[in-house]
């Protein structure tokens, strides 16, 4: 008999052949709220992390058993072509099988899937594995009816809705290649992704819906489609009550959101075996050049991952809620919206909503009670928005968090101050985690799976089982505990990462693997420090040199931060004919301050934080009194886009920009030489 496992209902179930393995490692030891913990927990990560390294294959071959295969692999790791490496070559399995299939077998079917969540409109579904399967068996009977076929790509471009979901897993019931763009993004960057997949299909919907406006998604992907040169064969659009589109000859209309109208000839498709290396889909991240990258994720190193990611990182078992507060366009909805807690046989929640404002600043506590949620998973840019409108944490009262365990943060810095916020508030552990659409999965977290370590704020712990960072310095050369340089993962990197890059080995090895050979280059800096604890301090371009002095702007923000008085924060490095670069901040002040009456008092404060904390060497004169920091729609600072600005140059405004109204307001702020 399998693991006895909690299937949501308050009955135990034993786990058939094909349940989920929960491949958990047994807790090392208790932690409080605050992280502290004792030597078990240490002495089981440090044993686990030099097991991933030390026999990788072994790791990741007891790893595999958490997959049903349909040919499980004898060879863990192809090492013949390096950089080129590949995991489980000679395995096959289908993704969808293993994501709903597997669970309803298993007799799981009537535990929810999925709880659909949108303020934005008012409305509220879950769906069960057995009700979810049966529309993904039946979207992929219409795909396939429209040509689809293994290996065939199929563009995505829609809003937080369940169809978003069901589109995704058809594709891998189909062994076709999903590539899911985020909804809204202008019809360049969408023009430019349709270009480099080639898709046979683009599904769509005819809107999103945002908190004080619809947004048509059906021009944008007429004007998208007219401009690129690949054609699709077909267009399948979703019509949304807030904003029907109008349709074409190739254009397929799904009535009201109902899928009946489109796929009720369809037949149930079944699931296409593919190899563990055939694509599962591409993602597309912006790069240095302009063009953007295909990020290309392979099905069974990243099922392996992802399922030994849930159980050993965040914690989460069969039965239990994950809400990943992200977007299905981004790595992290990819990855823990839809791919990891399905894997697992756990439930979703898809929120069409936002932190603030959907309806207020306890919208997160709302839907972490309604559904029980065992964790939350957002950016720390939420955060901020929440401490922000609610900085006394009172919309919490009168919500029953009885359930809920952790609060992972991810996709930018987690500031201390907002750390310790974040901490106070929910009385439980606050867990950064750091990594990249390149991954797929966290390079560094704590593991509270395996023993939650004790937590250093501003660092998201220590490198994950599976990933053997290092610090490098110019010469390639590692460098001593505490000392700033190239963060860089030694090759190979563990399942579930990037192989390459879609259709572009040559540029895979020239963006990522040639600086240092024989090790991926991340492009952030940082350190670790003298217990091994990562502290990742930004972007490689977001390092200041200030007469020949090297900051990070990371450790400059840490300063800002910690004053009561700021909300968010961001340290840019402006041109100066003196000393090469001197620091700009720009802050954002918490709701009702008044920053006529107090702005120079604060800014001297700042100024004086900064010399105390960071230096003299810092050379910080200027701080900026803003009302809104420009971000991309997954919460990311646009500093380079800032420093372009100040620098008198006019930057393309970026396609994942969330409010370009905010570059214009400052515009003048960055231009000028009188602090605001």
């Amino acid at each position: 008999m399998g693991d006895v496992i909690d299937d949501g209902t308050g009955a135990d179930t034993a786990a058939t052949t094909n349940a989920p393995v929960d491949a958990r490692a047994e807790p090392a030891a208790d932690t409080s709220a605050s992280g502290h913990a004792d030597g078990g927990a240490v002495t089981a990560y440090r044993s686990m992390h030099e097991a991933s390294l030390r026999d990788p294959e072994g790791f990741w071959r007891e790893a595999a058993r958490g997959i049903d295969w349909v040919t499980p692999p004898t060879r863990v790791l192809d090492d013949t072509r390096p950089p080129f490496y590949r995991w489980y070559p000679d395995a096959e399995l289908n993704v969808c099988f293993n994501a709903l299939d597997r669970h309803v077998v298993a007799g799981r079917g009537e535990q929810p899937a999925l709880h659909y969540d949108s303020p934005v409109t008012g409305t509220q579904e879950t769906i069960t594995y057995a009700g979810l399967l049966e529309r993904v068996a039946r979207f992929a009977g219409a795909l396939a009816g429209l040509g689809v076929e293994k290996g065939d790509r199929v563009v995505i471009y829609m809003p937080m809705v369940p169809e978003a979901v069901v589109a995704m897993l058809a594709c891998a019931r189909l062994g076709a290649v999903h590539s899911v763009v985020f909804g809204g993004f202008a019809p360049q960057e969408l023009a430019a992704r349709i270009e480099d997949a080639a898709p046979k299909v683009v599904v769509s919907a005819s809107c999103g819906v945002e908190p004080s406006r619809v947004v048509p998604y059906k021009p944008m992907l007429d004007e998208a489609l007219h401009r690129s040169s690949h054609k699709p064969e077909s267009v399948v659009v979703l019509q949304r009550e807030q904003l029907r589109a109008a349709v074409g000859e190739r254009d397929t209309d799904w009535e009201e959101m109902t899928w009946d109208e489109v796929d009720a000839d369809a037949e149930p498709a079944d699931c296409v075996t593919v190899a563990a290396t055939d694509p599962l889909y591409v993602l597309y991240t912006s790069g240095t050049t302009g063009r953007p990258k295909g990020i290309y994720r392979d099905s069974g190193g990243y099922a392996v991952a992802l399922r030994w990611s849930m159980a050993n990182v965040y914690d989460v078992a069969p039965g239990e809620t994950m809400f990943t507060a992200s977007d299905v366009g981004w790595v992290v909805g990819h990855s823990y919206i839809v791919y990891a807690p399905l894997l697992t046989g756990a439930t979703t929640v898809l929120y069409e909503g936002k932190p603030v404002g959907t309806p207020d600043a306890g919208a997160f506590w709302r839907v972490i009670e309604q559904y029980g949620a065992v964790c939350l998973f957002t950016a720390p840019t939420a955060f901020r928005a929440i401490k922000k409108d609610d900085s006394n944490a009172s919309k919490l009262a009168g919500h029953d968090l009885s359930r809920f365990r952790a609060l992972f943060l991810a996709g930018e810095r987690l500031d201390p101050d907002t750390y310790a916020w974040a901490s106070e508030a929910l009385g439980r552990p606050v867990i950064d985690n750091w990594w990249q659409t390149e991954t797929g999965w966290p390079i560094a977290a704590n593991p509270k799976g395996i023993g939650l370590l004790p937590i250093k704020p501003g660092s998201p712990t220590v490198p994950v089982p599976g990933y053997d960072v290092t610090v490098l310095d110019g010469a390639g050369e590692p460098v001593a505990p505490g000392v700033e340089g190239a963060i860089c993962i030694k090759l190979p990197m563990p399942p579930g990462t990037l192989p390459t890059l879609w259709g572009d080995d040559e540029r895979y090895v020239s963006s990522y693997l040639s600086a240092f050979p024989g090790y991926y280059l991340t492009g952030d800096g940082g350190h670790l420090d003298e217990d091994g604890y990562l502290y990742v301090m930004g972007r490689t371009d977001d390092v200041l040199n200030v007469a020949g002095h090297r900051l990070s702007t990371g450790s400059l923000e840490e300063a800002l931060a910690g004053h009561e008085a700021v909300a968010e924060c961001a340290v840019i490095g402006v041109h100066d004919d003196l000393k090469g670069q001197v620091p700009r901040a720009l802050v954002v002040l918490k709701s009702g301050i008044d920053a006529e009456r107090e702005g120079q008092r604060i800014r001297s404060e700042l100024v004086a934080r900064v010399r105390a904390e960071v230096g003299p060497v810092a050379a910080l004169h200027r701080v900026d009194i803003v009302a809104g920091l420009p971000k991309t729609r997954s919460g990311k600072i646009l500093r380079k886009t800032m420093r372009e600005m100040a620098d008198g140059k006019s930057p393309a405004v970026p396609a994942t920009i969330e409010d370009a109204a905010v570059l214009d307001t400052l515009a003048p702020v960055l231009r000028s030489s009188d602090p605001t």
